[in-house]
This record gives structure tokens, sequence and C-alpha cells, in this order.
């Protein structure tokens, strides 16, 4: 497989250094993505840089993932209008084993094959290192009117912002580009790669590389992803789709693929996706043939829902959507953890009622009039139950006299309450 052609038909290369794809058709190269460790989770946004790296192992290439223990502490101002907070050294241990073990859901860590992936961290070689030595050995290679002439430091210092630009910021294309210079000297790697912000930090190590070590090394960074519509990729309502069920629940993670639109479910189905081209060319002309059945967005939130999740999460959160936009079962819901449930009814009306109401057991009529005001009167309640307009828990109601107890309950706290085809209710018991 050859990874630069790979990567070009899936749009994932805005731009690289000449000699790149000569030297990965050459030999078995070992190359480098920066994670910023900010967070004990990655979100969707390093997904692009993360599938790069899936490609590269794919094409028999050694992927090294570098978490930025040290680069975290000061904070990149590719791309940001102001200094990010620093993290204290637990904080970003705790991150990095997180981020580990999502990563090892796409890259092969254990094998002994010689392309396995590598996981480094910058703060074990930046820790012990002292400023003295560090502006002796490596600031000295690199003059002020170079760094000055980046465009993250220029659009800083330029910008509206009075605040300018910190030393600390200044000094971080330095510390990114001494990263690639040693793992250029301990680990025989000959190209980093990145998103478009990232150029010129990384031209700052191919060029410390040169000057330091004579030697040759090479750059390679990707479009930066963004919506058809011109919003920022990857960012809901609620902030960030986090590949952590903690902060993203599965089922939300595969809604938010599903929901893309028609032209971003065919970029990105390239981009977040191993599938090859003749499939997706496939799904390509389906989706032109019957949009209305979305093959693409279906296909595109299977794939990332159990690479980044499981199959059994997928299926879940298929099964889930079927209980708000299709026809389900009682079984299906009940199957259901908490998490999932609210994600599902997120922003449907809830009403609050006691537990021991309902442990003493309440019509259903005076559960939905005097203790939650779903219905105006149990004339209008008892009309619709007759026309079979009614469920509970996704089984119709035949009669509003039925008693409802603690053992109706989903999860041992909520009611489901239908009514029609299109209304919820939700019903805490608390």
């Amino acid at each position: 497989m050859n990874f630069v052609e790979e990567l070009r038909w899936r749009g994932m290369i805005h731009d690289m250094m000449p000699g790149t794809e000569e030297q990965l058709q050459k030999e078995l190269t070992s190359g480098y993505v920066g994670i910023d460790p900010t967070a004990d989770s990655l979100h969707i946004g390093h997904l692009v840089s993360v599938m790069i790296l899936k490609h590269f192992q794919r094409a028999g290439h050694r992927p090294i993932a570098l978490i930025g223990g040290a680069t975290g502490m000061i904070g990149d101002p590719s791309m940001k209008s102001q200094e990010r907070k620093l993290l204290d050294e637990p904080t970003l241990r705790h991150n990095q084993e997180a981020i580990k073990k999502q990563l090892a859901k796409f890259l092969d860590f254990e094998s002994n094959k010689p392309n396995a992936a590598v996981l480094v961290n910058n703060y074990d070689w930046m820790k012990d290192y002292t400023f003295l030595n560090f502006i002796r050995d490596i600031g000295k290679h690199l003059t002020v009117n170079y760094m000055m002439a980046k465009d993250s430091v220029k659009k800083r210092l330029s910008g509206e912002s009075s605040e300018g630009m910190s030393f600390t910021e200044f000094s971080y294309q330095l510390l990114q580009g001494y990263d690639y210079l040693y793992l250029y000297q301990h680990y025989g790697c000959r190209i980093q790669m990145g998103g478009s912000d990232q150029w010129g930090n990384i031209t700052t190590g191919t060029e410390l590389i040169r000057r330091k070590e004579g030697g040759e090394a090479f750059a390679l960074v990707c479009p930066l992803i963004t919506k058809a519509d011109g919003g920022k990729f990857g960012k809901t309502e609620s902030g960030n789709v986090w590949l952590d069920r903690r902060y993203t629940t599965p089922y939300k993670f595969y809604q938010f693929w599903l929901n893309v639109s028609d032209a971003d479910a065919e970029k990105y189905i390239k981009i977040f996706t191993a599938l090859d081209r003749e499939e997706i060319s496939a799904l390509v002309k389906e989706q032109q043939a019957a949009p209305h059945l979305r093959p693409l967005q279906k296909r595109l939130a299977k794939e990332v829902t159990i690479m980044v999740h499981s199959e059994e999460d997928y299926n879940l959160a298929v099964e889930a959507s079927n209980i708000l936009f299709g026809s389900s079962t009682s079984e299906v819901l009940r199957k259901l953890d908490e998490e999932t449930l609210l994600s599902i009814f997120d922003g449907v009306p809830q009403y609050e009622v006691s537990s021991n109401t309902l442990g003493a057991g309440v019509k259903v009529v005076d559960l939905c009039t005097e203790l939650a005001p779903i219905f105006a009167s149990k004339g209008e309640m008892r009309k619709l139950v007759q026309n079979g307009g009614v469920s509970l828990n996704k089984e119709k109601l035949e009669d509003v006299e039925t008693i409802i107890s603690a053992d109706n309950l989903l999860d041992g706290k909520y009611l489901l309450l239908q009514r029609g085809k299109k209304n919820y209710f939700l019903l805490i018991a608390k």
C-alpha cells in the first residue's frame, strides 16, 4: 500500500515536503504525530491524526504517538488567541494512560513486528533538561528571525488581542522542534505528521535536524476538517464529541455521525474509516440513487462507532435510535443502561414523581394528570387510550385504571410515556 497515494485519494493531504513520498517508498520509516494531553480522552478532532497513524501502520511503517506532556504544560499557540491553563505532572500521567488505551483500538502496540506502534511522552526527555543546556544546545541553531516568520507567531503578534505572546509560548516551536530531533536521534524518526496548523512547528523540527545533525527529515500535514456549512467540525451544542463514553455516550457518538450532511458524509467516510475506494464509491452511488435512505451516513456511523467503542455498543445505539425514530419494543427499552436512556430522551419534558407514591401504587390516569400534567384532563387521556394512542414503556396502555408501581420503573427510576407517535415524556421517581 502506497501511504501517500492512500491519503491523497482520501483527501487527507494539505501539504508535504519534497522527497516525503520517495522516502516512504524506499524503506520502512518511523513517523510521529503529537497529541496534546489536556484531557483524559481524545475527541473526534484528534481522529484525523490518529487515522493517519493507522494508515501509516497499514502501509508497513512504524507509527509513533507522542504525548505532549512537556509541551502540554505550555500550550501550543497555533490557532489560539490566548494562553492555555498549564497542567501538573500527575494529571498529565493520568491523561497519558487514558489516551494510550484509546489509541490501542486504532494501532497495534503489542506485536513483535518491526512496525509495531510506539507511545512516547516528551516530558520524559524534557523534565531533566536544564534551561541553560537547552538554550545552549538547541536555541543557538535557530534565529529569532526564523521563528518570528512562522504564521502562528505572526498571527498572534499582529492580532487584535493586546496581550501579545509570552516567551513561554514563543518557545513552543523550539520544544516541538526538539521533540522531532530527539525522535530522529533515538528512534530513527524521519517524518512528522499533523494538521495544517502544525506546518510551522513541524518544519522548525526538520530545520533543526538539518542544522544540528546534517540530516534529512520530512513533513506531511492534512487539511483542517470543516463542515460543508462552514461550521467547526466535531463541536455540538454540548461541546466536544469525545471518544470516552463518560463524556459522550456511544448513542450520542453514533448519532453525531448519523446526522452529518450528505456532503460531509461523503468526505468523512474517506477520512474516518478504513473502507477501500471501491466500497466507498459504491456507497456514494447508492446515496445518489436514494439519498433518503442515507447509506453513507449509516455506514459511516457504523464503522466509526465500532472502531471507537464496540460492535455491541453500535447495535445498542441502533436499537436505541429505533426507540425514538421507529418501531421498538419494551424489551429493547429495558436493555438500555441509564446513560443511554437519558441520552436518547435528552430534551423531552421531564416530571418528578414521588417514589413513595409509586411504591404504594397509583392509577395511571392520576399519575398523568394530577402528579405529572401530561394530559389536561382525565377525559382527554381516557379518549386517547381508547384510540390506542398512549404507551407506557413502549407497551400500549389498554386501561386508564391500570395501577403503576415501582415494578414498572426502568432502571428502578424512570417511566417513559408516549403520547401519539412523537411526543415523549420521562417521569423520574425521586
